[in-house]
C-alpha cells in the first residue's frame, strides 16, 4: 500500500484511488508546493488512501521587510505564498519615504551611468549623515529611446548609485531601475523629462 499524509491548512479530504500514487490540488488558482512522505510495499502497489488535515486559512497580503507585498494563503508561515506584482511584473512595494531624488542630468552624463567625482562625494556624505537601517535605489528616465534602453539605463544608473552607498557602509536593500514606466511629470515637455530623468533613494527605517 502506498499511504501518505498531506497537511496543507485548506480543506478535509478523503478518497481512495486505485492505479495512481499522483494527485494534483489547486487552492486559489495557485499551484501548491505539497510535502509528501510516502511509505511503499510492492504487493499492494495499486492502491493508495489519501488524508488530508485541515485548519482554518485566511487568504492575506504579508508584507516583507523590505515593504514588498506579497499573496499568501497563511500569512507567509507555510504554504503558498507568491510576490504582488503589477501588470508590468513590477513589485508592490510600500516602504517608508523618498529621503533622496538624485536629478540624472547633474550627476550622469547624456547616456551614461558613470558618476563624476564631486557627485560621488556628495553621495557618499548623504549616504552616511542619513539615518535608515538600509536603503531602496530606483533609476528613472524619460521616455525617449524605447523601452528596453530606458529599463537598461536607468538600472545601470541605480546601480552605479548603489555602488557608492555600499562603499560608504550602508545597507542597500533593493536596485531596480524602472526606465520610464514611473514617471513624476508629463514628458511633453522638457522641463517634465528633466524631471523624469532621476534616481530615486527610500530610507527603510
Amino acid at each position: 500500500t502506498i499511504a501518505f499524509g498531506i497537511y496543507i491548512r485548506t480543506f478535509e479530504y478523503d478518497e481512495t484511488m486505485v492505479g495512481k500514487n499522483k494527485r494534483k490540488l489547486g487552492c486559489l488558482g495557485a499551484a501548491v508546493t505539497l510535502a509528501i512522505a510516502l511509505t511503499s510495499s510492492a504487493s499492494f502497489a495499486q492502491n493508495a488512501t489519501a488524508n488530508v488535515t485541515a485548519t482554518n486559512v485566511v487568504p492575506g497580503i504579508w508584507i516583507d521587510p523590505d515593504g514588498c507585498e506579497h499573496w499568501v494563503l497563511d500569512d507567509g508561515i507555510s504554504g503558498y505564498m507568491s510576490p504582488h506584482l503589477t501588470r508590468d511584473g513590477l513589485p508592490v512595494c510600500n516602504r517608508g519615504t523618498t529621503c533622496g531624488v538624485l536629478p540624472s542630468d547633474q550627476f550622469f552624463a547624456t547616456n551614461q551611468h558613470t558618476i563624476s567625482a564631486a557627485g560621488r562625494q556628495k553621495l557618499t556624505e548623504f549616504f552616511k549623515s542619513t539615518q535608515a537601517q538600509s536603503f531602496a535605489i530606483s533609476g528613472h528616465t524619460d521616455s525617449r529611446a524605447s523601452d528596453a534602453y530606458n529599463m537598461a539605463l536607468s538600472q545601470r544608473r541605480a546601480d552605479a548609485v548603489a555602488a557608492i552607498a555600499r562603499s560608504a557602509g550602508v545597507n542597500v536593500a533593493e536596485v531596480v531601475g524602472y526606465g520610464e514606466r514611473k514617471p513624476r511629470a508629463t514628458n511633453a515637455t522638457t522641463a517634465g523629462m528633466a524631471q523624469n530623468r532621476r534616481v530615486e533613494i527610500v530610507c527603510i527605517q
